[in-house]
């Protein structure tokens, strides 16, 4: 069996979890495709199994490789969106980083999810994308995240208006900061910072959430995911930012830009014993109070 291995960065604080990662890989006969950048800061601190080989890119993840493991936190994780793309290859999520709502399995649980990979006994959760369609090339060849596409304005220039569109027939005009479109997995998100609805993963739906919005009655609304959002950006500033997930872009205000659901899906890798509502209730706090 194949892993990809992806990480941002690990502390020196987390080095002896992480050795323990290698070292059951190593016992399971569990051969370790690392990621280069990754694999360059940490290669003097740990011993890898003997097969240790390293991808760069989208690529370079071929059918060999069965699944691929995130360190860190959720912010780690969105970015295999970019790397698994369609390719269909499973994503489990191992918990570095501070809240863990997508990376939800702990680093208490490693040698258990390393076994539950080799008995095939999880849980694989096929989570909607977001894609961006525009008439200017943006975001590469990964136009389409896992979390949200966002419409914002600049931090130096005044709110914007934002006249949107489902299937081509006019929705509304918001006044505001900006605009979110988030998919049932991002609902959990930014979207639910700026007053968003919790969201069932499995909820064909995104959430149109305004950021900061100048009118009172302006209130977040749930749309089934078969709908093309389009957008039409006015504003005294020439530019405004356009996001999904965590990578932003400056266009101009000119441009046409429309959101449907992506074709393909991301497969997340889950325990079995984990599920939606005990990741609300363990991360979120969800129906925490001294009564119950």
């Amino acid at each position: 069996m194949k892993v990809a291995i992806y990480s941002r960065i690990i502390d020196e604080a987390e080095r002896i979890e992480v050795q323990h990662l290698f070292d059951e890989l190593k016992r399971n006969n569990i051969e370790p495709v690392i990621h280069h950048a990754f694999y360059e800061k940490i290669q003097s601190n740990f011993e890898f199994p003997p097969a240790t080989t390293k991808f760069s890119e989208s690529a370079d993840l071929d059918d060999s490789i069965e699944f691929l493991i995130s360190l860190g936190g959720d912010g780690t994780l969105l970015d295999t969106v970019s790397l698994v793309r369609d390719k269909n290859i499973p994503v489990l999520g191992i918990n570095f980083g501070r809240l863990g709502f997508l990376a939800g399995i702990g680093k208490e649980e490693m040698i258990t999810a390393v076994t539950s990979l080799v008995n095939r006994t999880f849980v694989v959760d096929k989570r909607s994308l977001i894609h961006l369609d525009a008439n200017k090339s943006l975001f590469n060849e990964v136009p389409y995240g896992l979390n949200e596409f966002a419409i914002h304005k600049t931090d130096t220039s005044p709110m914007i208006k934002i006249h949107t569109y489902l299937n081509g027939e006019f929705l509304n005009t918001y006044w505001a900061d900006g605009l979110i479109v988030s998919t049932p997995t991002g609902s959990t998100g930014y979207s639910l910072s700026c007053g968003g609805p919790v969201v069932f993963p499995e909820s064909a739906s995104f959430v149109i959430n305004p950021v900061a919005p100048h009118n009172l009655n302006v209130r977040p609304i749930v749309v089934p995911n078969d709908n093309i959002i389009s957008f039409e950006v006015e504003g005294r500033a020439d530019h405004f930012i356009c996001a999904l997930d965590s990578r932003k872009e400056i266009v101009d205000k000119n441009v046409q830009l429309a959101v449907r659901r992506e074709e393909f899906t991301l497969s997340l890798v889950r325990l079995n014993e984990n599920n939606f509502l005990q990741t609300l209730r363990n991360k979120l706090s969800w129906g925490l109070d001294t009564r119950n």
